[in-house]
């Protein structure tokens, strides 16, 4: 990891369990160049974090909106945050 970038992290609620959320946001993340990981949570929604040029990001965000085909997003929150820039992207857990 080396110096801080600006990225977004975030919560993503609806359908987002069991219909591959996360290896779909991983696949399209590599797409677009941009770097982060991805995980589920206990209460059944999935968290993100995605670090990446500004056109990049506002691609990623609009995908998160939808999803994977078979997802159901209901609410996306989105938080900017600086962390260090990560290596690549990962889903965690």
């Amino acid at each position: 990891m080396s110096a801080p970038c600006k990225a977004l992290k975030g919560r993503i609620t609806g359908v987002v369990q069991g219909v591959f959320f996360r290896a779909s946001t991983a696949r399209e993340a590599q797409r677009l160049g941009i770097k982060g990981w991805v995980r589920n949570t206990a209460a059944g929604d999935v968290e993100f974090c995605v670090c990446g040029a500004e056109p990049q990001l506002g691609e990623m965000v609009s995908w998160l909106h939808k999803g994977p085909s078979r997802a159901r997003v209901r609410s996306v929150e989105l938080e900017a945050v600086e962390i260090p820039i990560p290596d690549d992207f990962q889903i965690i857990g």
